[in-house]
């Protein structure tokens, strides 16, 4: 089976230091590296997503509830929307970058667009054309991105792995209750990674 790794919004703002910072952030992004290090001809495509705000309305805020508003993150173009430096190792093998939310929230990796030969392409359609039929979902966080990519992985038909040793959560109760409501939506949880 023709299987993609889907690396979700490894960036600054969602590493230690960044302005929305998830504890574990970097050591994500190198362990990613070295994954693919082992793991890379598991793989038929590699493929990330970014978060891409330009102004994305009420997802950000002043005063953020920090579950539909946020402080401001990953403003297109700035450093905080960059991927991490850890990240790099693992950047070599992406073939598409997906950007997501530039004028309003988006979490899923399946909501970005990637530009190549003057051509808009979604995420769905991109591993479609390449025969793509199962993914491993990793990144930044378990509770949010990750959770809602792997969540539309799995609504679109692919066979859907979430690996949790390549993933990092903002709380240990809401990457709980996204890693069992990813078990009831047939995603497969695996704890840890492929050694």
């Amino acid at each position: 089976m023709s299987r993609a790794l889907i690396i979700v919004d490894v960036q600054n703002d969602f590493c230690e230091g960044g302005s929305l910072a998830v504890d574990g952030g970097s050591q994500v992004a190198a362990d990613i590296g070295e994954h693919l290090g082992r793991h890379g001809q598991d793989y038929s495509v590699v493929v990330a997503t970014a978060d891409w705000h330009v102004d994305p309305g009420d997802h950000w805020s002043s005063d953020p509830d920090y579950r539909t508003s946020w402080p401001v993150h990953c403003r297109a173009g700035s450093e905080g929307a960059q991927f991490h430096p850890s990240l790099a190792p693992a950047l070599q093998h992406v073939q598409a970058v997906f950007r997501k939310g530039e004028h309003e929230a988006a979490y899923s990796g399946f909501e970005g667009t990637t530009e190549a030969h003057g051509r808009t392409t979604g995420l769905t359609e991109w591993l479609t054309e390449r025969e793509v039929r199962g993914v491993d979902v990793v990144g930044l966080a378990t509770d949010h991105c990750v959770r809602a990519t792997a969540l539309d992985a799995a609504g679109a038909g692919f066979r859907t792995r979430v690996l949790t040793g390549l993933c990092a959560g903002v709380s240990p109760e809401t990457t709980e209750q996204a890693l069992a409501e990813l078990r009831e939506a047939g995603v497969e949880v695996v704890e840890g990674a492929p050694a």
